[in-house]
C-alpha cells in the first residue's frame, strides 16, 4: 500500500509540472507572437515610400510579394517567394478576426492570388503596390482592394515555414 500511494503521489507530482510546463510554454509562445508581429510592423514601417520594382526583394525596390518575404525574413519566418506560393501557406483567418501580422491577399488580376499585403489593424494593411510602392491601404476601400480581397492566412507564429 504504502508504495502505490508513492506512486500515486508521483504520478500526481509529474502532471503538475507536465502542466506548469506546458502553461509556461504557452505563454512563450504568446509572448514570441507578439514580438513577431511588432517586429513585422516596426520592419514595414521602416520601408515606408520604397518604391516598386517587379521582382523586387531588398530597400532598392519591392514587389508585393518580395516586400512580405523581406518583412518576415526579419521576424525568423521565410516564406515562398509568390503571392501564390504565401496563399498555399499557414492558417485561414476569417476577415473578422484578423490579427495584425496577417497576410491579406487579393485578386488584382482576374486570374486569382495576385497580389498580398500585412494586415497592420484598424482595417488597414501595408504593401508594396506597382502605383505608390510600400504604402498603407484600406483593406475594405470601396473603390479597389474591398472588391479584389480573397482572404487571409495567419503564418507569422509559424517558424517551420522555412522548410517550405
Amino acid at each position: 500500500m504504502l508504495v502505490k500511494s508513492q506512486m500515486l503521489k508521483l504520478i500526481s507530482v509529474i502532471a503538475i509540472i507536465a502542466v506548469l510546463m506546458l502553461s509556461a510554454f504557452s505563454q512563450e509562445a504568446q509572448a514570441a507572437s507578439s514580438l513577431n508581429s511588432k517586429q513585422i510592423v516596426t520592419t514595414s514601417s521602416s520601408v515606408l515610400g520604397v518604391k516598386y520594382k517587379r521582382g523586387g526583394t531588398t530597400t532598392a525596390g519591392f514587389d508585393c510579394s518580395g516586400f512580405i518575404g523581406y518583412v518576415y525574413k526579419s521576424s525568423g519566418v521565410n516564406l515562398p517567394r509568390t503571392s501564390a506560393g504565401m496563399y498555399a501557406t499557414g492558417k485561414s483567418v476569417a476577415k473578422k478576426s484578423l490579427q495584425v501580422g496577417d497576410l491579406v491577399f487579393f485578386n488584382t488580376s482576374g486570374k486569382g492570388v495576385s497580389h498580398v499585403g500585412i494586415y497592420i489593424g484598424n482595417g488597414k494593411f501595408v504593401h508594396s503596390s506597382s502605383s505608390k510602392g510600400v504604402s498603407i491601404a484600406k483593406l475594405n476601400d470601396p473603390y479597389y482592394w474591398g472588391d479584389k480581397y480573397i482572404g487571409a492566412k495567419r503564418v507569422a507564429n509559424v517558424a517551420t515555414v522555412a522548410s517550405k
